[in-house]
């Protein structure tokens, strides 16, 4: 088997060719690029905008449903018996005994299908019927998505989700800016900005120009790379380089930009999000995989030692057995046949055929005979069972989150079971585990901690901030002191902290109802910013130049000398700037770890902050360090000369600008620290901590970055300070140690698992580059190192040199080696495969792919950053290949959608981010902490109940017709049935049906509560310790005894004897043994039953109650009247239990059967020892970590730096150019003045609603406010305010229908790093490419 990320990368090359052309408005243009489809057969190549994720339509449901459930091995079993059952030579049993539960199993399966299917089909519809304008002619008409073709040019506006991959042409924003939302494609609310091409941003400055603009666009091939494109403009005879930076993804949503107007690139299935949606896979239940291979005979390889289920040894199953015990009797019959003809002379002429010839109908005969040992039942009642637990997950109250009016919600009925032993979860962190609210918490200010006041020690009457009439009056951090402090304005430090906020920022501001309204391109800094305006320092307005802040009500303009931009190396942002004095101020805000190496001096205050700064960390909020400095005149000439000449430099000019920044932001005064809350979803914490009592591991795949996603995991109690974190340097330390361990001194030990990983505990911390290096196949690690224009390059990375890359060029390649090298010694290790040869077998990128998975899976917690769709998928599918355990995804974004359908179980959570990840689940929930509750109540429940179902219906069915093989050597191996036919029939289908529905439906060992106290028991799933082949054989033993005692023991005592009393003759004989066979089943299920209710009673008598009924009816005079052959057994049943010797018989066998089953239970129980802790459970918490191998020797650290900050390089220089900020009324000429767009008659008025499209000044409003109560510092604060505009009210109904992509829409990310090209203003000619603005992914 080949390395999965080498598949997965395949086809990406063949669409790296400029081979994709169309033309802006016309149609026909467009049409005429055709591709092959089948034989000679062509169709167009641009696809339509038409969205289908429905497997059926009208026409192709019937034969595809048919074709799909005959591809289950039992549906083929019972079609080949009902043919048998049609031959009259061989023919045992009616044929309408299998042939009418068949159809009812197909109906029930195909209805389910059927719904879902429907569902898909609304689904599809939605999307495809959403409104959108598209230009005709010249005018811009009202269109559904699915008119959309390729060259299309359409008009968006604020709040509209984008149909297609669009090429920005033109917007009412300054430079023909527009930023865009990606919540439904990751599930955050940062802005993210693109540019369309200048070229198009001077000229198509009206409608009339845009109708007759005809120009063309060459690019890549559709492909799946979120993050880059490349392709040119060609228009009047030039070509215009055109990035990632230009495009408008589908599924994006426009913000705070009136209008703006695209051409359609790629449409329907070829955009960048459908291409990521990954296929739909059938997921079916480890029970439901070895109910198939019990059915027939089918190898299944023995699983690594790693497996948490028992190894699976191959065997014969069912299928084999019957034909084996056929053949066995048939040969009987050979041997017998002639001793039968000479004493039975009054049978021989139904003998007519040769002896071969009967002995060969006989086979079928018994064949047909024994095919009751795979009871249709069972697999109808499967179906009843399924239905049911998915009934309760709906009806279950403790899983409903009011706020919202979400249920939890089972979407599919097959996988309950599945839930009861997942091994792995693997969650998103934007929107799933957090909220994605940033709150204002705490901040310390010259080492004094200011933290939110007591309401119950100091009640607040009203509102403090009324004094300030710009106050945020929803703003929840509340503190007197700190507010005496400021107004008293006699403390230096509290008036250059909050004047620090009010500038050091790149947020944009707009007056609205004489009240600035902020947007910010972050929600952290949207949360500092309206705390200093709170506290009195408030920012209103900004030029490219100047800042205006009005300072407790002093109005105060500074002006901007130079800023600093934040990005993912430096860690912090500097604005230099000289206030209305003339003095000049250095002010930054950043990461701890790098403002601390650049202060002055280190005194009480900077000691007293550090200890704030350990404090916050161990409350899990974000953390920002703020300092300043004056600046002299003379220095800031001499630094801005050198800040001209690194500006003006041609080559290397983001390196020179790093080191003149480097030099002003040195000798800086701490004036103290911020505290953000990053708020977690309600009861994300104790969810994960009883997901790791119950030996579930939680790996968390995000696009964030590092830094937050670690504080997240901290957040989350899923990494603790007392573990080891392995990050890229450990991970290469222990490669190196394998590259050197050449000596075999380490042969046939685990090196990591004996050194520390059973004594420590370990987590590992990944990003996406480090991920693909690791795992990507020989042939496609260059592509994978050299940073060429068609990979990404981190922005950290952006002002290296080429020295320098070749460095990590040749750094990575040793890495890479290394790899290599440990693939080659994995079998000396513990980390390897240990199957003998598998070396010679398995490739080098499977032996990488195996060492990393088995390396991560020893680890207590893993988290994976920066990663896209794709690479969250590929880490599912490495785990299911090489762990064989159960995962369980689950996320809330568009992004998750491939890594919830490579998963075994998909979970998606309803939110404000869209529906994507619920459309395309198998369970929907609306709150994280729900998981405990589906996976350790439910799950488990599902798990015991199928199994215990499951054991039960093979006792049952072998303990009743393994008679008829008993009883074919009394009857001369003739295939003659033991029971009467209508006891066959309806034996699994009425007389013991409702005992076992009710163990399958309601059965419980333990009650819910007890159930979330002891996440332990949920172990037992894991291991497949309740159905495995084992249990099979035992149920197997246990019914064959069964059948040995109820037919033996009936024999024995009627043999020889006659008389009224004698039930030797053959209908009185069937009926005792049935009736032993039935009570002794109906023992053992009151045995079994732990959670005893009244419907359990009234299912075992009502059971009788039918048998009762039943057997009355079969057996009376009126319709032995109608059918002597069908109904042969007249008053059989009354004529038995009339005498009271055969209902000793009976009581006997049924003593028989369960006094010492009974007995062997107690005695187990007794013996039995209590169940030893799990190697794979994680080390105590109270465990001292031991020390670690000298290879992972990691630096020292006196406290763990909690810094993280969400915002985005590049608006500094948006900012500084201008290019962001509006002009005066008048002047600006950009865009389609006065242009009206009239809307399309013919639709609706609900769609002909149009947002306005009138010039407007771009905002970011502050919707979605959540006041909550005061909680405690360690749980969080009231909650921050969305950075979201209030739309019209057909642009909230457009933003409440769910998000792009429905029933198959693809999770994806908008990577928007360096590798995708620049994003925003496009760097000047010469200017290298690592200058223009970069945005970190996210996720």
């Amino acid at each position: 088997m080949g390395s999965l990320a080498y598949r997965e990368d395949l086809g990406e090359e063949k669409n790296s060719a400029f081979t994709w052309e169309l033309e802006a408005n016309s149609r026909d243009y467009n049409s005429q690029f055709k591709e092959k489809s089948f034989l000679c057969w062509q169709r167009r190549k641009h696809k339509s905008n038409v969205i289908h994720t429905a497997k059926y339509n009208v026409f192709s449901f019937l034969p595809l449903n048919l074709y799909e459930q005959f591809h289950r091995v039992s549906n083929l079993y019972f079609l080949f018996i009902i043919i048998l059952q049609g031959l009259p030579e061989i023919s045992t049993l009616p044929w309408f005994t299998l042939f009418v539960p068949l159809i009812c199993l197909l109906v029930i399966r195909a209805t389910r299908d059927l719904v879902d299917d429907i569902g898909r089909h609304r689904s599809d519809r939605i999307i495809n019927n959403r409104p959108c304008q598209t230009l005709v002619g010249k005018s811009f008409l009202w269109r559904k998505w699915e008119d959309l073709y390729v060259g299309d040019v359409v008009c968006l506006h604020k709040d509209n989700i984008v149909p297609a991959d669009l090429l920005l042409l033109a917007s009412t924003e300054p430079s023909s800016l527009c930023y865009v939302e990606t919540a439904d494609i990751d599930g955050e609310t940062n802005l993210k900005f693109r540019q369309a091409p200048p070229v198009t941003h001077h000229e198509l400055t009206s409608i009339r120009k845009m109708a007759s603009f005809q120009g063309k666009v060459v690019c890549e091939e559709p492909n799946s790379r979120l993050h880059h494109f490349v392709g040119c403009l060609e228009w009047n005879g030039r070509k215009h380089p055109l990035d990632i930076g230009n495009v408008l993804l589908r599924g994006c949503k426009v913000r705070n930009t009136d209008t703006c107007y695209g051409l359609v690139i790629y449409a329907g299935f070829d955009t960048k999000i459908m291409r990521n949606c990954g296929k739909i896979h059938l997921k079916r239940s480890r029970i439901d995989r070895l109910l198939n291979r019990l059915v027939a005979l089918v190898r299944r390889p023995r699983p690594p030692p790693s497996s948490s289920g028992p190894p699976f040894p191959s065997c014969a199953k069912i299928f084999l057995s019957l034909v084996l015990i056929s053949v066995a009797l048939s040969l009987g019959f050979w041997s017998k046949v002639k001793e039968f003809k000479a004493k039975h002379h009054y049978v021989s002429p139904r003998h007519v055929q040769s002896v071969a010839a009967e002995t060969f109908l006989t086979f079928w005969g018994f064949f047909i005979l024994l095919s009751v040992m795979v009871p249709m039942a069972m697999f109808i009642m499967v179906e009843f069972i399924y239905l049911g637990n998915s009934m309760f997950i709906n009806w279950d109250v403790h899983m409903y989150y009011a706020p919202q009016d979400v249920p939890a919600k089972a979407r599919s009925t097959s996988l309950n079971d599945q839930l009861g032993q997942v091994g792995y979860v693997f969650s998103d962190k934007t929107g799933t585990l957090t909220q994605n609210v940033m709150t204002f918490k705490k901040c310390c200010i010259a080492g004094i901690v200011y933290g939110p006041d007591d309401e119950e020690e100091a009640p607040c009457k009203g509102n403090p901030y009324l004094w300030n009439k710009f106050a945020d009056g929803k703003f929840p951090y509340r503190n007197a002191e700190l507010l005496r402090a400021v107004r008293g304005r006699t403390d230096e430090a509290v008036r250059e902290f909050w004047r620090l906020l009010a500038i050091c920022h790149t947020v944009m501001v707009q007056e609205k109802d004489h009240q600035p309204v902020y947007q910010a391109a972050s929600p952290d800094e949207e949360a500092l910013v309206t705390a200093a305006r709170n506290f009195g320092y408030v920012f209103v307005a900004r030029t490219q130049d100047s800042i205006t802040v009005m300072e407790l009500g002093d109005k105060r303009v500074y002006q901007v000398l130079a800023m600093m931009d934040f990005n993912s190396m430096r860690k912090r942002m500097s604005v230099l700037v000289r206030n209305p004095e003339g003095a000049i101020y250095l002010y930054t805000k950043g990461a701890d770890v790098v403002i601390f190496e650049r202060l002055s001096k280190k005194g009480m205050t900077e000691w007293t902050t550090e200890e704030a700064l350990a404090s916050f960390a161990e409350e899990t909020l974000r953390t920002l360090c703020l300092a300043y400095k004056r600046v002299d005149e003379d220095t800031y000439e001499e630094w801005r000369q050198r800040h001209r000449e690194a500006s003006l430099r041609l080559q290397n000019r983001a390196h020179a600008l790093h080191q003149v920044y480097e030099e002003m932001e040195k000798g800086l005064q701490l004036l103290g620290a911020t505290a953000i809350e990053d708020r977690l979803q309600d009861g994300v914490c104790d969810t994960i901590q009883c997901l790791k009592q119950g030996n579930i591991k939680v790996w968390v795949l995000t696009g964030d970055k590092q830094e937050t996603a670690v504080n997240i995991g901290f957040a989350c109690q899923l990494l603790s300070e007392n573990m080891l974190i392995l990050e890229e340097k450990e991970i290469t330390r222990i490669l190196e140690a394998y590259w050197g361990s050449n000596d075999g001194l380490l042969a046939g030990q685990g090196l990591l698992q004996s050194r520390f990983l059973q004594q420590t505990k370990v987590a590992m911390v990944i990003n996406g580059e480090f991920l693909d290096q690791l795992l990507l196949s020989l042939r496609k690690e260059p592509r994978a190192l050299v940073r060429d224009e068609d990979v990404d390059v981190d922005v950290e990375e952006a002002w290296q040199e080429r020295g320098e890359r070749t460095t990590d060029f040749l750094r990575a390649q040793r890495v890479s080696l290394m790899w290599r090298t440990l693939g080659i010694q994995l079998r000396g290790t513990g980390l390897g495969p240990r199957v003998k040869d598998s070396g010679a077998r398995d490739g080098p990128e499977v032996r990488r792919e195996r060492a990393f998975v088995e390396l991560a899976a020893r680890c207590q917690a893993v988290i994976c950053c920066r990663v896209t769709p794709k690479q969250k998928a590929l880490i599912v599918a490495l785990v299911k290949k090489y762990q064989r355990a159960v995962t369980l995804a689950i996320g809330d974004g568009a992004n998750d959608v491939n890594m919830i359908k490579t998963a075994d179980v998909g979970v998606g959570l309803a939110g404000p981010e869209g529906m994507q990840a619920v459309q395309n689940s198998d369970y929907a929930l609306a709150q994280f902490c729900f998981l405990k509750r589906l996976l350790l109540v439910h799950g488990r429940w599902s798990y015991v109940r199928v199994c215990k179902f499951l054991r039960y219906f093979v006792y049952k069915t072998l303990a009743s017709m393994m008679a008829q093989v008993w009883f074919a050597f009394y009857s001369g191996f003739t295939a003659q049935p033991l029971y009467e036919g209508w006891f066959l029939a309806l034996f699994n289908l009425l007389f013991s049906t409702l005992p076992v529905l009710y163990i399958g439906l309601f059965e419980q060992d333990v009650s819910a509560e007890r159930s979330l106290e002891l996440p332990q028991l949920y172990i037992a799933g894991q291991k497949d310790e309740l159905f495995n082949y084992w249990v099979f054989l035992q149920a197997l033993a246990h019914g064959t005894a069964t059948s040995l005692v109820n037919f033996f023991v009936t024999l024995w005592v009627s043999h020889d004897s006659a008389g009224p009393t004698s039930f030797s003759d053959y209908q009185s004989f069937s009926v005792v043994v049935a009736l032993s066979s039935l009570l002794s089943i109906t023992m053992e299920a009151i045995l079994i039953i732990k959670y005893w209710t009244v419907l359990s009673v009234l299912a075992i008598f009502l059971s009788f109650c039918f048998y009762v009924v039943v057997t009355w009816g079969c057996q009376s005079f009126w319709l032995f009247q109608i059918s002597p052959e069908n109904f042969p057994f007249l008053y059989a049943d009354r004529n038995v239990l009339s005498h009271p010797s055969i209902l000793l018989v009976i009581l006997l066998n049924v003593s028989l059967n369960t006094l010492p089953t009974l007995a062997l239970r107690v005695i187990y129980q007794a013996l039995e020892k209590p169940r030893p802790k799990e190697v794979e459970e994680a080390p105590s918490e109270d465990i001292t970590a031991v020390e670690p191998a000298p290879y992972l020797r990691r630096e020292s650290r006196r406290r763990r730096s909690s810094y993280a900050f969400s915002h985005r390089e590049g608006y500094a220089e948006l900012i500084t150019q201008g290019t962001i900020l509006r002009r005066a009324p008048g002047v600006d000429n950009d865009l389609l003045m006065g242009q009206i767009i009239p809307c399309h008659e013919e639709l609706s008025p609900s769609i002909q609603e149009s947002p306005r499209c009138s010039r407007k000044m771009s905002l970011l409003g502050k919707t979605g406010h959540q006041h909550r109560g005061k909680v405690s510092s360690r749980d969080g604060g009231r909650a921050a305010r969305r950075p979201q505009i209030p739309g019209s009210p057909r642009e909230l109904a457009v933003r409440g229908v769910p998000g792009d992509v429905a029933g198959g829409a693809g999770g994806v990310t908008v990577v928007e790093g360096e590798g995708a090209g620049a994003v925003g203003v496009p760097p000047p000619p010469q200017q290298p490419a690592d200058e223009g603005g970069k945005v970190s992914p996210v996720g």
